[in-house]
C-alpha cells in the first residue's frame, strides 16, 4: 500500500500518517491542541512533538481552552520547568494568549472551528500533490489565513505554521495522490 514518503521515517510517524494527519477536525479543543503543538514544532521535527504529545496533554490540562486561557505566571514557571515538553517561554506564553483569542473567536464566530473552516468554505481543499514533487511550505490560503489570524490577535503564527496546521487538521488534503489515504479522505470529504 503506497504512502506519503515522510510516513516511512518511523513507526510513530507512520501511525500518525495512517490515523491522524489530514483527518478533518471540527472540535474546538482539538483544533486548539493542534495549533499549540504546531507552534511548538517550529524549528523542531514533528517526530519530537509526537514523542512529547502525551506530556503536552498532561502539562496543558488536556488543552481545555478556558483553563489554559487563565494560566498565570506561576503556571508559566511550572511549564518552564517541565522537561517533558518544549520549554520555550515565547511558545508557552503564545499558547496562553492564543487560548484567550480562541475564546474571543468563539464569541464572535460561534466556534473556533467555524472561523477556521470558513477559509475553505467548510470543504477540505484537495491540493493534488504528487510523489517526488515538493509539497509547498506555504500557499495563498495559508498566507491569507495567517494574516487574518494575526489581525484577530493570534501570536507565534505565520504562513508556514498555518500551512502545516491546515494539513494536519484536514483543512488541506496534502496526502500525495499516490497515497491510499488521499482517496480515503477525499471520498469521506465528498460524502
Amino acid at each position: 500500500m503506497e504512502k506519503c514518503d515522510w510516513a516511512k521515517v518511523s513507526s510513530t510517524m507512520e501511525l500518525y500518517h495512517d490515523q491522524v494527519w489530514g483527518v478533518p477536525i471540527y472540535d474546538d479543543r482539538l483544533l486548539f491542541r493542534k495549533l499549540v503543538l504546531d507552534i511548538n514544532q517550529a524549528g523542531l521535527s514533528w517526530q519530537t512533538i509526537l514523542n512529547k504529545s502525551d506530556a503536552f496533554d498532561l502539562a496543558f490540562d488536556s488543552f481545555d481552552i478556558d483553563t489554559v486561557a487563565e494560566y498565570d505566571q506561576n503556571k508559566i514557571e511550572e511549564l518552564l520547568k517541565n522537561k517533558e515538553i518544549i520549554r520555550n517561554r515565547r511558545k508557552i506564553e503564545a499558547a496562553i494568549h492564543n487560548a484567550q483569542i480562541v475564546k474571543k473567536i468563539q464569541k464572535e464566530f460561534g466556534s473556533f472551528s467555524d472561523y477556521l473552516w470558513k477559509f475553505v468554505d467548510y470543504k477540505p481543499l484537495d491540493t493534488q500533490q504528487y510523489k517526488n514533487v515538493p509539497i509547498p511550505a506555504t500557499s495563498e490560503l495559508s498566507d491569507a489565513a495567517s494574516q487574518d489570524m494575526k489581525k484577530q490577535g493570534f501570536k507565534f503564527i505565520g504562513s508556514t505554521i498555518i500551512y502545516a496546521y491546515f494539513q494536519a487538521v484536514g483543512i488541506i488534503n496534502d496526502h500525495v495522490v499516490e497515497c491510499y489515504r488521499h482517496d480515503e479522505l477525499q471520498s469521506k470529504n465528498n460524502s
